[in-house]
């Protein structure tokens, strides 16, 4: 399974940056692949361990913040590894055709 998802502090100021770099440190320290962009932290796996990874993940943020907004989705496909790359790589190889 795949799961993208966001956590943003709320009532922290304008600079969110520090608070949301927590929630990526638990990400990469999971040792789950993983991918951080502009919009959403991607991590992949089975099912308990992702949804402890993102649970973790909240926790950090929540630790500092008075609020916490997480948005989440996700790509349940049993059986499928390396889906963050083989996803990306599927639509590189069709955009160079």
């Amino acid at each position: 399974m795949i799961v993208a998802f966001s956590v943003t502090p709320l009532g922290v100021g304008d600079e969110v940056g520090e608070y949301v770099a927590d929630a990526v440190r638990v990400v990469r320290e999971s040792g789950l692949p993983n991918r951080t962009d502009a919009m959403f932290t991607s991590i992949e796996g089975d099912w308990d361990e992702v949804m402890d990874v993102v649970k973790r993940a909240v926790a950090a943020v929540e630790a500092r913040a008075p609020r916490v907004s997480l948005v989440l989705k996700a790509d349940i496909r049993p059986g499928v590894t390396d889906g963050l790359t083989s996803k990306v790589a599927t639509v590189e190889r069709h955009l160079t055709d």
